[in-house]
């Protein structure tokens, strides 16, 4: 992220942005009690000041995926989700915060494609671009995923994804394209919105 990102919305104090921000993140877990592990992180990231809640999808369900090439380690089933927040934090402050939450759920990085207790992206965050490799925005991969762009259509269908489209129509063609990139709906299972 260059600094021309970021500095026009910076107040002079407390680090915080003087324009608030959507921010889209995609939440998974395929360990453990998948769907505790979900719900401890939305609570987790509302518990500091700095979000405000706007929404969040269903819960769907989605086999464990890897690019063509790539080694699929054997594993479980995800429960998805998109959250929808707004934000005043710069979006450096936001990445130390998923990250932390992680960390703190025992989120292990040894096995790329690997099985994960949780696994937080932040989606977008506003109209910001950033290529710096610890946060990418958009996320690169964002309009490849099915289990990003069908809740998230649930949610704000007619969001353009810069450089890719509109969001309900992304996720249509990927819930098209079926086989293992295809997510189910659970509509057994709920989530109780942060307090």
């Amino acid at each position: 992220m260059t600094a021309s990102d970021r500095m026009p919305d910076r107040t002079a104090t407390g680090g915080h942005m003087l324009v608030q921000h959507r921010v889209v993140f995609s939440l998974g877990s395929n360990l453990g009690d998948r769907l505790d592990n979900i719900q401890e992180a939305v609570d987790a990231l509302f518990d500091a000041p700095g979000l405000e809640f706007v929404a969040f999808s269903p819960v769907y369900e989605t086999a464990p995926y890897a690019p063509p090439g790539e080694t699929l380690p054997e594993q479980g089933d995800y429960l998805n989700i998109v959250l929808v927040a707004d934000t005043r934090l710069p979006p450096e402050n936001l990445l130390e915060r998923v990250l932390n939450i992680e960390n703190s759920m025992s989120r292990v990085r040894e096995v790329r494609w690997g099985p994960r207790t949780l696994d937080i992206d932040i989606v977008v965050f506003g109209d910001i671009s950033s290529d710096d490799p610890d946060l990418t925005l958009p996320h690169p991969r964002a309009h490849e995923r099915a289990f990003v762009l069908v809740p998230w259509a649930d949610i704000e269908p007619d969001v353009l994804l810069v450089g890719h489209g509109r969001v309900g129509d992304l996720a249509e063609a990927k819930q098209a394209e079926g086989g293992p990139s295809a997510v189910r709906r659970r509509a057994d299972l709920t989530l109780q919105q942060p307090a």
